[in-house]
């Protein structure tokens, strides 16, 4: 494993946006900037934009609203290069984006000294509500002996064990942006239950804590705040050899021995 003084700088922005700077690059997760989406809105402090300024690359793990955002993207510039799953192009393209990078899980791209591996995903891939579908994926990102998987959206599958071969650190959903989660997401339990495949020496609990629906911010509040500590405890007891980085929307992840 990668000594501590050479594991990536690591940002979580909030929901499944994490800045991750690895191999020289600033490369962005499910870019989600702004503090209102549709009918989410951000209930934790707004983004300084100097956390996506410069960004090298951004990675698009499927095509729902809170995943792929257009407006957040446009934020980033023109020149960016943006990773997205296989059948996601023609959308892109008509929504004004040039610099397009398709992977299907097991196919990868190389920009600058990063490697970047789709990995396959159990979620729904169609973009509502009329469209188009590509399938959701995640993606393990490698440069030197430094590597990060970042999940996307996923319930726990069985090829999980050959993405964490060698794994620094597992990016890992444990909730949602509402009261309730639907089918293809991580529980914090389901979560845990990754670890033992995926075997990371360290994991950052996101998609958790940042958008709320409006008008339901009396229904299930604890939901913003709890399942990354629930996600802790169950990790403590699944795995406990893993070091679980319970990091707030906002703030840089601290890496400890």
């Amino acid at each position: 494993m990668t000594e501590l003084a050479n594991l990536p700088a690591l940002t979580f922005l909030g929901h499944a946006t994490v800045l991750i700077e690895l191999g020289g690059l600033r490369i962005l997760t499910d870019p989600v900037l702004f503090d209102r989406l549709l009918v989410l809105r951000r209930v934790v402090t707004s983004l300084d934009p100097r956390l996506y300024s410069e960004i090298d690359l951004a990675l698009v793990s499927h095509l729902h609203l809170d995943h792929l955002d257009l407006p957040s993207l446009r934020l980033l510039g023109s020149d960016v290069p943006i990773v997205v799953p296989r059948g996601a192009g023609a959308l892109m393209r008509r929504s004004g984006f040039a610099h397009l990078i398709e992977l299907a899980p097991g196919e990868r791209t190389q920009v600058g000294e990063v490697e970047i591996t789709a990995t396959p995903a159990v979620h729904g891939g169609l973009r509502l509500p009329f469209g188009p579908t590509a399938p959701a994926i995640g993606y393990r990102i490698d440069a030197g002996q430094a590597s990060v998987y970042f999940a996307g959206d996923t319930d726990v599958f069985e090829g999980m064990a050959d993405i964490g071969r060698q794994l620094d650190v597992a990016l890992l959903p444990v909730w949602g942006w509402g009261p309730r989660l639907g089918w293809g997401h991580l529980t914090p339990r389901r979560a845990a239950e990754a670890l033992p495949l995926l075997r990371p020496r360290y994991v950052v609990p996101i998609h958790w804590g940042t958008l709320w629906p409006l008008g339901l911010g009396r229904v299930r509040p604890h939901r913003l705040s709890q399942p990354p500590l629930e996600f802790a405890a169950h990790a403590a007891r699944i795995d406990p050899e893993v070091t679980v980085l319970v990091t707030p929307p906002g703030d840089r992840v601290t890496f400890v021995p």
